[in-house]
């Protein structure tokens, strides 16, 4: 493994490198390299983490037991920054020769990456790959379209309900069961204590939201044919919309202070002791235990609509695809089974708290550290994921549901005008991406 690779070059140095090591490599018609070289170069683009030593470290040891494996075989390793990643994938799929054999991408792109005709279709290699008969189906569905698979699950992130133990402990509640004791309990801390916000919330916190959207019964969109329509105006969504957004207001989260708030503002106002729940990822436990509510604090499952039911909660995280430019092929799949197969999922909940997606690492990893267990419970009850559409990406970075919970939160619309006008913007969308 080449070291100096961890260090960001200049995007101009690096499109010269691979203009040089590829400028006389052949490609066929559809974007897939010509050859299959089983020596050379690969090059690997993962995700730079807030800190990444640990990362690279863990890294490191997979790629350094790969080169072993394939003697000839040389990997570089490039860590880019995750808020210019769209702009970095799209050029290198736009330009086989500037790109990587092997990227780490979010989950919820993939289907725009292979809409796009940058992922290669490894669905004979992993459907073979003894390991991933272990992967979560949840995990297993985010890399997959059409039935057809695009890479390999690396970690996968979830989302609970925080709460103040030592809030409720003196107002002698606990912790809730019911959606419906949420939204009290929400309202009796707000009531008994004004300066806490009950449950923080966000208007622009889509996936907090989604799960009271799939606890009573809603869904995002529904596919016939291939084709997706959406369904946030159905009358299952529109009840799990009001639920949510009953939330906002002076009586818990006042709609002026939280209508904009997005993920990170919620779990900050949480660990700065200004919110006595909120709905927080298995990736938030550190910035809550640097917080001050540190050693005051419980996470449990966030409840359904049912009584001692789990809300069903997106499903995110990151995966691994190799490129469908990739001279390398097998050495590529074999490079992204390295690492994210079970040993580096392991490593990599050890030194960076990824949950991994195979269940019985994950098990393995609620024994060691029980503080994930109300997120792999979660995980068991059945978590869910965005529609496999490219559509989705242009919903997303569109903001059409943070604007529909805003437009209800603001009193500008009722629920039902302001979830049909979202259900419109989505089905352009989706009629937009094809599918």
């Amino acid at each position: 493994m080449k070291l100096s690779a961890r260090i960001a070059a200049p995007v101009t140095a690096l499109v010269l490198a691979g203009l040089t090591a590829t400028a006389c490599a052949p490609q066929t018609s559809d974007g897939k390299a010509a050859t299959d070289e089983k020596s050379g170069t690969l090059r690997v683009w993962l995700f730079q983490e807030v800190n990444n030593k640990p990362k690279e470290q863990v890294v490191d040891a997979a790629v350094a037991a790969f080169e072993k494996r394939h003697q000839g075989a040389d990997v570089e390793v490039e860590y880019i920054p995750v808020d210019t990643r769209a702009q970095r994938i799209k050029a290198a799929f736009n330009d086989p020769k500037s790109a990587p054999d092997l990227i780490e991408y979010g989950n919820t792109d993939t289907a725009g990456y292979v809409k796009d005709g940058g992922l290669a279709d490894i669905s004979a290699e992993f459907g073979a790959w003894a390991e991933a008969k272990d992967t979560d189906p949840t995990a297993a569905a985010s890399v997959t379209v059409d039935g057809k698979v695009y890479g390999a699950p690396l970690f996968v992130g979830v989302r609970a309900l925080y709460y103040r133990t030592d809030v409720f402990r003196e107002l002698g509640l606990t912790a809730p069961k019911s959606q419906a004791e949420l939204i009290s309990t929400a309202k009796k801390i707000r009531k008994a204590k004004p300066g806490l916000y009950g449950i923080a919330v966000g208007g622009a916190y889509t996936y907090g939201a989604m799960p009271f959207l799939w606890a009573h019964g809603g869904e995002l969109a529904t596919e016939n044919g291939g084709t997706y329509t959406s369904a946030v105006n159905g009358e299952a969504a529109r009840k799990g919309i009001t639920a949510y957004t009953s939330l906002f207001g002076d009586d818990n989260c006042p709609a002026a202070k939280c209508a904009q708030m997005g993920g990170n503002a919620t779990v900050t106002a949480f660990a700065s002791g200004k919110a006595a729940m909120a709905i927080g990822g298995d990736f938030s436990h550190a910035a809550v235990e640097a917080g001050t509510v540190k050693g005051a604090y419980a996470v449990v499952p966030l409840p359904g609509v049912t009584p001692g039911s789990i809300a069903p909660a997106f499903a995110g995280g990151n995966n691994l695809g190799v490129l469908k430019s990739s001279e390398h092929r097998t050495l590529a799949v074999d490079l992204m089974k390295s690492l994210a197969g079970k040993e580096t999922q392991g490593r990599l909940f050890d030194a960076m708290g990824f949950l991994p997606t195979y269940t019985d690492v994950r098990a393995e990893a609620a024994r060691k550290q029980p503080f994930v267990k109300p997120f792999i419970d979660t995980l068991g009850a059945g978590a869910k994921f965005v529609p496999a559409s490219a559509g989705w990406g242009q919903i997303d970075a569109s903001l059409v549901l943070p604007t529909m919970f805003q437009e209800v939160v603001s009193g500008r619309k009722d629920v039902e005008t302001a979830s049909d006008d979202a259900a419109k913007k989505m089905d352009a969308a989706f009629a937009a991406a094809g599918r």
